[in-house]
C-alpha cells in the first residue's frame, strides 16, 4: 500500500512537470498537497464590471493566495473551495446612501413583512484561468436603471482549509463603476476599515466573512430594518447605538437596544461599553474624528440629521421636540445645520464640534507637567529625598501646595517590584533657585533592599469650568498630569530599569487616553508600581468576600481584556469598595494577537528569572495554586479553565519549577508565537 501510495505521488509530479492536469486521476489528499502546496490565504481582486443587454451584470475578477499565487475556486487545483456572495447597489440622485437592487422577504413580530438588502443567487461562473474568473449575476437590473450613476459591487468569499490547518480564510472587494463609462463622482467613505481596526483588529462580522466597511454599507442602509424589533440597522445608526451601548439613554431607561439576526439569534449591544478614556466611556465616544477617517470622514459635522444625532441621542422624539433643545420639533433635517453648525466658534458651544468638546481635554485648562529631577538619599536604609518641579503647559511654576492632589511611590526592586509606599507631597520644600521642590520621604528604604528602585509622581488641581454655553452648566474638571517614573540605584553600580512588557501608546490605540484611578494614573510604568505580584485588594474587599483577590498587572489587565470569555469569575473591589465584574466586559478585539498590546516580543518565553510568583489567595477557586507561578500566572489568567489549571499543576514541580518552554518556547512546536500567531484574513 505504501509503495502504490509513493507510486501515485511520484505520477502526480511528472505530470504537474510537463504542465498537464489531472483532473480525474482519483488521487488522495497526500497527493494532491504535493501537486499543490497548502499555501494559506484569500485575496480578491475585481478588475471589471459590465452590464450587458441582459441587465445581468458581468464581475471579472482574480482570486489569489497570500503568495499572489491563483487560486482554484473549486478547490481541486489548488487546495481549497472558494465559496463567493456578490452584491451590487447603486447611489440614486439626491442621495448619499446606497440601494441595494437585490433584496429579500423578512417577516417579524413588529413590522410584519419587509424587504432586506441580500446577495445575488442563481448566477454562473466562468473560468478565464490563472485564478481569474468571471461572475454573472442571476439578477436582472431593472429595466429603467440608471446607467450613469454610481454603481458598486461588492464580494465576500471564504476559503475552506479546515483539512489542513483548522481555519477559513476570508476575503472582500468592492468596485466602484458608472455603467455608461466615466469617472465615479459620488462616493461613500464616512468610516474607513482602518479606523475600526484599532480596536476590533479586524473587524470580522457574520461569521467573519464580512470585514470591509465599503461593503458592509451596501446593505447596512436605509433600505435595512430589523422586523422583529423595528430597529433600522442603517450605519449610521446601527453603529451609533452599538458603539454607545449602555450609554444610550434609551437603555438607562429601561428598554434594551436588541438585533434580531438570522435564525432569531439575539444581539443584545444594552451592555457593550466603549474603552474609557480620561476615566469615561463617554469621553470616548464625544471623539467623532477617531472613527469618522474617510474622504467623507468630515459628514459628523458637516451633515448633522435625525436618523445620525439620534441615534445616540435616542429620548429626543422629533415630531414632538420632547428631550431636544428648547423643546424643538424637527419634520426633517433642514434646520439642524442652522443650531448645529460645522465649525466651533467658542468650546461648548452648539456646534456639533463644540457639543462633542471633553472637558478633560479642554485647551482652557491650564495643564500640569511633572519632572523628576533627582533622587538622592538612596542608600538601604536611608529616607529617599526626591527633587522635582512642576510646570503648567505654558511653562508656568505650580507650588505642590496649589494641587488638590499630590503623590510620590516608590517601588522595587525592578527585577521584579515586591513592595510599594505612597505619600503625600503636596508639603514638598521650596521652590529653590532652579524653582524645584524637595520631598523628604518619611519611610525608609528597608534595609535589605538589593538592585533599582523607582519614584512615580501623580496629581491634579480641581478647575471650575462652563461646558455648556447654551445651558451655563459649570463642572469640576481634574486636570492631571502625565506620570512621570524615574529609576535609582540602591545597590546597583548605575540605575536598572525595569522591563517594559506594555507601552501605553499601544493602550491609548484604543483608549484614547488611558487615565485611571480617578484619571490620576496615566503611564503603564507607574501602574506595574503598585500592581505587583504581591498585591491583592484586601485592603478594599469587604469581609464577607474573602479572601482577597490578586490585582497583579498581567493577571489583571490579562482577565480584564478576556472579560466574559473568562471560564470562571473574577471580580475585584477598588477604592470605596467599588466592585470591578470582570466577567462582564467585552473585548472587541482578537485575544491572540498578543503584539496589539505588548511590546515586541515581551509575551515569548522563557521569561526572565527575575521574574516572582503571584500572590493568589482566590487560587483554590479556579483550581490554581497560592502562589502561583510566574509562567501559569501569565497564561491562566486568560486560559483560566480547570483542564488549564490541571496542566499547570502537570507541568509544575511543587511549586518551585515550571516546564512551559518545553513545549511552548521559542522554536517549540507549540510556541507562544505559533499557537497565538495571527494569519491575516483567517478564521479559527
Amino acid at each position: 500500500m505504501k509503495r502504490k501510495r509513493t507510486n501515485i505521488k511520484l505520477l502526480v509530479l511528472i505530470i504537474s512537470f510537463f504542465g498537464l492536469v489531472l483532473v480525474q486521476y482519483p488521487f488522495d489528499s497526500q497527493a494532491r498537497d504535493t501537486l499543490q502546496p497548502t499555501r494559506p490565504g484569500l485575496n480578491i481582486e475585481i478588475s471589471s464590471v459590465t452590464i450587458p443587454a441582459d441587465r445581468k451584470p458581468v464581475v471579472t475578477f482574480k482570486i489569489t493566495d497570500n503568495a499572489k499565487l491563483p487560486l482554484d475556486i473549486n478547490g481541486v487545483l489548488t487546495v481549497g473551495p472558494v465559496a463567493m456572495s456578490f452584491l451590487i447597489a447603486r447611489i440614486d440622485p439626491g442621495n448619499a446612501q446606497y440601494t441595494n437592487y437585490i433584496t429579500r422577504s423578512a417577516t417579524g413580530a413588529v413590522l410584519g413583512t419587509v424587504q432586506q438588502p441580500t446577495a445575488d443567487s442563481g448566477g454562473r461562473f466562468a473560468d478565464l484561468a490563472s485564478g481569474q474568473y468571471t461572475y454573472t449575476f442571476g439578477t436582472a437590473l431593472p429595466e429603467n436603471y440608471n446607467p450613469i450613476i454610481t454603481h458598486t459591487v461588492g464580494i465576500y468569499a471564504r476559503r475552506d482549509l479546515r483539512e489542513f490547518d483548522d481555519r477559513f480564510y476570508v476575503g472582500n472587494a468592492t468596485f466602484n463603476f458608472v455603467p455608461a463609462g466615466g469617472t465615479v463622482q459620488t462616493i461613500r467613505e464616512v468610516v474607513k476599515t482602518e479606523a475600526c481596526n484599532q480596536c476590533h483588529n479586524v473587524l470580522a462580522l457574520h461569521g467573519g466573512r464580512r470585514r470591509e466597511t465599503g461593503l458592509c454599507i451596501l446593505c447596512h442602509q436605509p433600505q435595512n430594518v430589523d422586523p422583529d424589533t423595528g430597529n433600522s440597522v442603517d450605519f449610521k445608526v446601527y453603529i451609533h447605538k452599538i458603539h454607545m451601548g449602555a450609554n444610550l439613554p434609551s437603555v438607562k431607561a429601561g428598554t434594551p437596544y436588541r438585533i434580531i439576526g438570522a435564525g432569531q439569534r439575539v444581539f443584545d449591544f444594552s451592555t457593550v461599553a466603549f474603552p474609557p478614556s480620561l476615566g469615561s466611556s463617554l469621553n470616548n465616544l464625544r471623539n467623532c474624528a477617531r472613527c469618522h477617517t474617510g474622504s467623507q470622514g468630515d459628514n459628523w459635522r458637516t451633515q448633522p440629521s435625525r436618523a445620525a444625532c439620534g441615534s445616540c441621542h435616542d429620548a429626543i422624539e422629533w415630531a414632538t421636540g420632547k428631550n431636544h433643545a428648547d423643546g424643538l420639533a424637527q419634520a426633517d433635517d433642514r434646520e439642524c445645520r442652522e443650531c448645529h453648525p460645522a465649525t466651533m466658534e467658542k468650546e461648548f458651544d452648539l456646534s456639533v464640534p463644540g457639543s462633542h468638546a471633553v472637558p478633560a481635554k479642554s485647551p482652557q485648562l491650564p495643564g500640569i507637567k511633572f519632572e523628576i529631577v533627582s533622587v538622592t538619599e538612596t542608600d538601604p536604609g536611608k529616607r529617599p529625598v526626591v527633587v522635582f518641579n512642576i510646570k503648567d503647559k505654558t511653562g508656568g511654576s505650580i507650588a505642590p501646595g496649589e494641587l488638590n492632589t499630590l503623590a510620590l511611590t516608590i517601588a522595587g526592586p525592578t527585577s521584579d517590584y515586591k513592595e510599594f509606599w505612597r505619600e503625600d507631597a503636596r508639603t514638598a520644600q521650596g521652590p529653590d533657585s532652579s524653582g524645584n521642590y524637595g520631598y523628604t520621604f518619611t519611610k525608609a528604604i528597608p534595609a535589605d533592599a538589593l538592585g533599582t528602585y523607582a519614584v512615580g509622581i501623580e496629581g491634579s488641581k480641581n478647575v471650575q469650568m462652563v461646558t455648556s454655553l447654551d445651558s451655563g452648566r459649570m463642572e469640576t474638571i481634574r486636570d492631571a498630569g502625565f506620570n512621570e517614573v524615574k529609576y535609582f540605584a540602591v545597590t546597583d553600580a548605575s540605575p536598572i530599569a525595569r522591563r517594559k512588557a506594555v507601552d501605553v501608546k499601544n493602550c491609548n490605540v484604543c483608549h484614547d487616553q488611558l487615565a485611571l484611578h480617578g484619571t490620576l494614573r496615566r503611564n503603564t510604568e507607574l501602574c506595574v508600581m503598585c500592581h505587583n505580584p504581591n498585591h491583592t485588594d484586601i485592603g478594599r474587599r469587604t469581609p464577607d468576600n474573602m479572601p482577597a483577590e490578586t490585582v497583579h498587572y498581567k493577571v489583571l489587565i490579562h482577565k480584564i481584556h478576556r472579560g466574559e470569555e473568562l471560564a470562571n469569575e473574577y471580580t475585584v473591589y477598588g477604592f470605596g469598595t467599588t466592585v470591578l465584574k470582570v466577567n462582564e466586559i467585552r473585548f472587541p478585539g482578537d485575544l491572540k494577537d498578543c503584539a496589539k498590546c505588548h511590546v515586541t516580543g515581551t509575551n515569548l518565553l522563557p521569561l526572565a528569572p527575575a521574574h516572582l510568583s503571584t500572590v493568589n489567595p482566590r487560587g483554590s477557586f479556579r483550581g490554581l495554586p497560592d502562589p502561583l507561578l510566574p509562567t501559569a500566572a501569565a497564561c491562566t489568567a486568560c486560559h483560566d479553565s480547570l483542564d488549564a489549571a490541571a496542566h499547570v499543576g502537570t507541568m509544575t514541580d511543587g511549586g518551585v519549577r515550571e516546564a512551559c518552554v518545553t513545549c511552548h518556547g521559542e522554536g517549540k512546536e507549540f510556541a507562544v508565537s505559533r499557537v497565538h500567531l495571527k494569519l491575516p484574513g483567517a478564521i479559527q
